[in-house]
């Protein structure tokens, strides 16, 4: 004798239309995505989606989302009007395409810098820059399987000036730069810097030519935030910090004029505005 719960399913099978299962189908075949973030130049969006989903970026395998299901995308400061995010879990996919908001950058003068740190010539010097370039890129490259950013970002100071905008378009003793990727925060010699939000240290070194002391952090996904000049480091690599945890104090190491906190951040090789990501959070929890 069949059971009559058997004989129900087997009933409500049948009854099934093609239709019907096509939309069961493309229901499954749809990850669920929410975006939010700054959409400008410079700026970012923060997903939540299916955990592990595959994120493209106009059309190119950029990153993972996390156990969690959060992703982090970054927009440089010469970013397009649009960018295509896309996630793809098992059976499907889902895009949206954001309208990425132009934005004017100032242009600032710094005069008085040490010429070997403007137009350096000395070969011993340049063979210097190189080594550091190469140390600089492998902290950079540095990919934790984190979602740390996931809760915003605190300023690493507690009290500070702005002395120069993010992205201002930089003249250095009269000679046209590359922009300014950093926010420069005035503060005394000695002020205590500290971790804006929970990560890992991929680099920390003292002395680099142009960024004295230099500390990476990378808060997962390819994002990793950046603070220079510092006199004194109380990290070291691979070691993991919380927010609020001291990183070292301000200093005027490297290519400075003042003490000051020199602070950066990159999503894989995409200048950011670390400012914006102040306050920001992930996405609510996907119905």
């Amino acid at each position: 004798m069949i059971p009559r719960r058997a004989l129900v399913l087997g009933v409500s099978a049948a009854l099934a239309t093609p239709r019907m299962l096509g939309a069961t189908a493309q229901a499954r075949a749809e990850p669920a995505l929410a975006l939010n973030g700054a959409w400008r130049q410079g700026g970012y969006a923060m997903g939540r989606t299916e955990p592990r989903a595959l994120v493209f970026v106009d059309g190119e395998a950029l990153s993972t989302a996390s156990a969690a299901g959060l992703f982090i995308v970054g927009f440089d400061r010469d970013a397009a009007g649009s960018a295509e995010i896309e996630v793809r879990a098992e059976g499907g996919s889902t895009r949206r395409t954001l309208d990425i908001a132009p934005h004017e950058f100032p242009s600032t003068r710094v005069d008085g810098l040490p010429p070997t740190t403007v137009e350096p010539s000395d070969p011993a010097l340049l063979a210097r820059i190189q080594q550091e370039i190469a140390l600089k890129t492998e902290g950079f490259a540095s990919r934790a399987d984190a979602d740390d950013f996931r809760d915003g970002f605190v300023w690493p100071l507690a009290t500070y000036r702005v002395s120069s905008q993010w992205g201002a378009q930089r003249v250095l003793n009269g000679t046209p730069a590359r922009p300014h990727y950093g926010i420069d925060l005035a503060a005394p010699a000695g002020t205590v810097i500290r971790a804006p939000a929970d990560g890992r240290i991929a680099f920390t070194r003292p002395g680099m030519h142009f960024e004295g002391g230099l500390t990476l952090i990378d808060h997962g996904q390819g994002l990793i935030s950046c603070y220079l000049h510092q006199s004194q480091l109380d990290v070291t690599t691979g070691q993991a910090v919380r927010r609020g945890q001291a990183l070292g104090r301000v200093g005027m190491t490297g290519r400075a004029t003042g003490p000051h906190l020199c602070w950066r951040m990159k999503w894989r090789d995409r200048n950011l505005d670390p400012s914006l990501m102040v306050g920001a959070h992930a996405p609510e929890k996907l119905a």
